[in-house]
């Protein structure tokens, strides 16, 4: 590749692109909630939750120092993240941790490129990202989710419209935010049935002694965190769109006569 090729590659990945216009901010947090609160949808795309999650364990393991053993997506959307090191201690409470909290952070990081502008760059960190979770797949069906995710994804990186991008990267970015409550939810509703004995907030429990209603709690409370403060860098746009015009205004705020 020439020189003149990589300048334009590296202002096209971290380059900013323009602001979108503030319906679009609207119109794909929309449908992003639709596809959450509906049954088929929201069905077909957790399989995007789950990448989060066990990627959130895959990660933390390896950060604490653990040895990632390989990781299990499941068509019920389901996964498994096993890993090697001590049963207790640290690196096991922060590996346990990290997975329900996993999606809505990543939409909080997702949403801070977006409020830069920088579309592209976070298409292309979720391509890397991705292909990076491949070589940790031990299952088909998470080979075909993380190849089928990952072309989709470079897909329109590469080929769309700049517009066609933001839609798209606006709406992963509210669906990570939003559908990443919706886990926490199902998990103590399992919990309370007696049907999730091994979960995250069970084991949670058993390592610390923390009840496990109170790990449900950490993972609800981060998560609705991080959906406002990325909400409020999605919007940026459209709250600047309500602010009150200044022209005609003196220093002190008050309105210029005219002499």
């Amino acid at each position: 590749m020439s020189i003149t090729g990589l300048t334009d590659l590296w202002n096209r990945l971290f380059g900013a692109q323009p602001d979108p216009p503030p319906v679009l901010v609207l119109i794909t947090a929309a449908v992003a909630l639709a596809v959450v609160v509906t049954r088929l949808p929201w069905r077909i795309a957790r399989n995007a939750i789950t990448i989060a999650h066990e990627g959130g364990h895959a990660l933390i393991a390896l950060l604490t120092g653990r040895k990632l053993k390989g990781i299990r997506l499941h068509s019920d959307t389901s996964g498994l993240t096993l890993s090697a090191g001590r049963p207790t201690g640290p690196g096991m409470i922060l590996t346990l941790l990290a997975g329900y909290v996993a999606p809505s952070l990543v939409g909080l990081a997702g949403a801070w490129l977006l409020g830069g502008n920088r579309i592209t760059l976070l298409l292309w960190i979720a391509v890397v990202l991705l292909f990076a979770m491949l070589v940790m797949i031990r299952n088909i069906f998470g080979i075909v989710s993380i190849l089928v995710t990952g072309g989709v994804v470079f897909a329109v990186s590469w080929f769309a419209s700049p517009e066609v991008q933001a839609a798209f990267a606006y709406t992963g970015v509210w669906f990570l935010l939003i559908g990443g409550l919706r886990p926490v939810g199902e998990l103590q509703r399992l919990r309370a049935r007696g049907r999730s004995p091994e979960s995250d907030a069970d084991q949670l429990a058993w390592l610390t002694r923390v009840p496990g209603l109170m790990w449900v709690g950490f993972f609800g409370l981060v998560n609705i965190a991080a959906l406002i403060v990325g909400a409020l860098l999605l919007a940026g746009p459209w709250l600047a769109e309500l602010e009150l015009p200044t022209a005609g205004l003196s220093a002190a705020g008050q309105p210029h006569q005219p002499q």
